[in-house]
């Protein structure tokens, strides 16, 4: 039996829930609960209200999905304050 592949949808975040959770309004107007990916989570890729992100979903549930890609804005910038060098010894 093969894995069915997943669908990816568009959608902007419209509420912040507990626990890494999202409320997402995709393009077909939709609502869906959706958590950051792993990868999000481990490279510190914040999500706020009102993003543009890309969500991706299993075709069994439909009201529940994963943030795998968070758009840029269009008047993003590419850098952001120094950040301290803290090293260990």
């Amino acid at each position: 039996m093969a894995k069915e592949d997943p669908v990816e949808l568009d959608g902007t975040i419209t509420e912040l829930l507990p626990e890494g959770r999202f409320r997402v309004r995709l393009e077909n107007e939709h609502e869906i609960l959706a958590y950051t990916a792993g990868k999000m989570k481990k490279h510190r890729i914040r999500a706020i209200v009102g993003d543009r992100v890309t969500v991706e979903m299993t075709p069994y549930d439909m009201e529940r999905g994963r943030i795998t890609y968070r758009h840029r804005s269009e008047g993003a910038r590419t850098s952001g304050p120094p950040r301290p060098q803290n090293r260990r010894r």
